[in-house]
């Protein structure tokens, strides 16, 4: 008969930690996109980045307010060696598509901040615009045709996330440069026809959620929708997302990216900090673990004892890769390896600044 050993022997395991996926990332690797222009556009500005496994494509989004060109995002090729040592060898750019309105015209300056994009099953884009506050401008979330650039719809947004008063004077909505940032698709059919589920959030709180006597607690709003062929799209729901309390010397930090996983109702995220002693980032494992509903929060300042958030978990702090890290803003799943791991891409947004590059930082998702 084989005895157990003493139960003091046995790790134990909390009951969130049940909650979380065995998951690992391996670094492959770092690339630097060589400053260039192409077909008459600066090359920059690189905020936003998702992959199609069908044409083995990337689309990468400019934050470009349609100042140094209108507002675009890119076609290219990556060269992954998959053998022995993976990592990027190169990028060739193929097209540049510009964003346009319904009627065709592209967007003039500082009208848009496309911040976030996904690529969908029915072979459109995504696209998040933090809007321009200052300039009155509003965020929205449209669906953009993938070869034309030219916008199908926008997505209904809640009265919270724009600009206004609430019905105490106060105001609301986004933050300026702090709005829709992070944006994810989850789409368990490639069929056009299926329904799939859209995520996205602010990159820090609202004006009405924000209190200045807490900055180690900045709650974010993570909205979640339904999108089908059958009716307009759906708010399903609304959940809390908090920041990592920032460290000392930090000037900003935010979630700038999520990613839907395959398992329904988990997400990898990235949040980036800024500060005095550079760039910072570090990934998350996040899940939806009876999360409570905020629609109905006016405001989520001051006590949140009440409110059940979403749960995340440290995957990586990038920091632990003794790499001089840029302003990391975009992130997608890419191609898979050889042995069927998945890669995960991040690249950085270089803000067209000669002192900054744009970063891509290659990683395999390992599991069990």
């Amino acid at each position: 008969m084989m005895l157990l050993s003493a139960c003091g022997n046995i790790p134990q395991i909390r009951a969130e930690q049940r909650l979380f996926l065995n998951l690992s990332l391996e670094f492959l690797g770092e690339y630097q996109l060589p400053k260039q222009t192409f077909e008459g556009t600066t090359v920059g500005g690189l905020s936003a980045i998702t992959y199609d496994r069908q044409r083995d494509r990337f689309y990468t989004l400019s934050d470009d307010h349609s100042e140094k060109a209108p507002a675009r995002f890119y076609t290219f090729k990556l060269k992954l060696a998959k053998e022995n040592n993976p990592k990027i060898e190169g990028i060739t750019l193929e097209k540049v598509t510009f964003l346009k309105t319904e009627t065709g015209e592209t967007y003039s300056p500082q009208t848009i901040d496309p911040e976030g994009i996904a690529l969908s099953p029915r072979g459109t884009v995504f696209i998040s615009s933090e809007g321009v506050p200052k300039k009155d401008v509003d965020p929205f979330i449209g669906e953009f045709e993938l070869t034309t650039g030219q916008l199908q719809q926008t997505l209904p947004l809640p009265q919270r996330y724009l600009l206004g008063k609430q019905p105490d004077g106060s105001p609301r909505g986004v933050q300026d440069n702090l709005g829709f940032e992070a944006l994810t698709l989850s789409a368990t059919s490639i069929l056009k026809d299926d329904p799939f589920r859209l995520f996205t959030a602010t990159e820090s709180s609202l004006i009405q959620d924000t209190a200045e006597n807490l900055p180690d607690q900045i709650p974010v709003r993570l909205l979640h929708y339904v999108i089908s062929n059958i009716g307009a799209p759906v708010v399903v729901s609304e959940h809390l997302y908090l920041l990592d309390p920032p460290v000392k010397g930090t000037v900003a930090n935010g979630l700038s990216e999520l990613i839907a996983l395959p398992q329904e109702g988990y997400w990898l995220s990235l949040e980036r900090t800024f500060g005095v002693f550079g760039y910072g980032a570090k990934l998350f494992q996040v899940v939806n673990s009876n999360a409570s509903d905020t629609s109905s929060q006016v405001s989520l300042k001051g006590d949140l004892k009440g409110v059940s958030g979403l749960k995340k978990q440290l995957l990586l702090d990038l920091q632990s890769l003794n790499l001089e890290l840029d302003n990391l803003e975009g992130m997608t799943l890419g191609p898979r390896l050889p042995d069927g791991q998945d890669t995960l891409i991040l690249i950085s947004d270089d803000n067209f600044s000669q002192t900054q590059v744009t970063q891509l930082l290659v990683f395999a998702i390992k599991k069990p």
